[in-house]
C-alpha cells in the first residue's frame, strides 16, 4: 500500500511540475518583431496562450510577399513538454523536447533532427533571443516585444 501511495504522489508531483513549467512560459505571449533581418525584410513571431499550452506563428516578408511561415506550439505530451515547429514543405511537425525551463527562457532539443538539434529562447527585458543550433553551427534571432 505504501508503494502505491508513493507512486501516486510521485506521479502527481511530476504532473504539477510540468504544469508549472508551462505556466513559467507566459512571458512568451505577444508579438515579437525580429531585429536582425536583411534590408527590406520584416519578420516576427506571435505567441498566444491556449488551453493546452501556447501557439505561435513565425513569418518573414519581403515587401508584401510572404517568404517564410512556420506554425509553432508548445504542448504537453506523454508527461513531457515539447516545442513543435511545423514548417511548410516538411512531411510532419518536428518535436523538440523542452529540457530546461526558467522564468526567462527555455531549451528544447531533438538530437535525431538534422538542423537544428537545439532551440533556445532567452528573455532579457523586452528583448528575446532565439538560437537554433547543431554542434558548431548556430543561428541567432533577436526580437523586440511590440507594445
Amino acid at each position: 500500500m505504501k508503494k502505491i501511495l508513493f507512486l501516486f504522489l510521485a506521479t502527481l508531483l511530476s504532473q504539477c511540475a510540468m504544469s508549472q513549467s508551462l505556466k513559467d512560459l507566459k512571458w512568451l505571449q505577444g508579438t515579437w518583431q525580429r531585429q536582425n533581418v536583411r534590408p527590406g525584410t520584416i519578420a516576427y513571431e506571435v505567441w498566444g496562450k491556449t488551453k493546452s499550452g501556447f501557439e505561435g506563428i513565425g513569418v518573414s516578408m519581403k515587401g508584401s510577399d510572404t517568404t517564410f511561415v512556420e506554425k509553432l506550439s508548445i504542448v504537453e505530451k506523454d508527461d513531457d513538454i515539447f516545442y513543435v515547429a511545423n514548417v511548410r514543405g516538411n512531411a510532419s511537425p518536428t518535436y523538440f523536447k523542452i529540457t530546461s525551463v526558467s522564468k526567462d527562457g527555455f531549451i528544447s532539443e531533438n538530437p535525431q533532427h538534422d538542423f537544428p538539434k537545439k532551440i533556445e529562447y532567452k528573455l532579457e527585458g523586452d528583448t528575446l533571443t532565439a538560437v537554433i543550433s547543431a554542434g558548431e553551427k548556430a543561428m541567432g534571432f533577436v526580437f523586440i516585444r511590440n507594445k
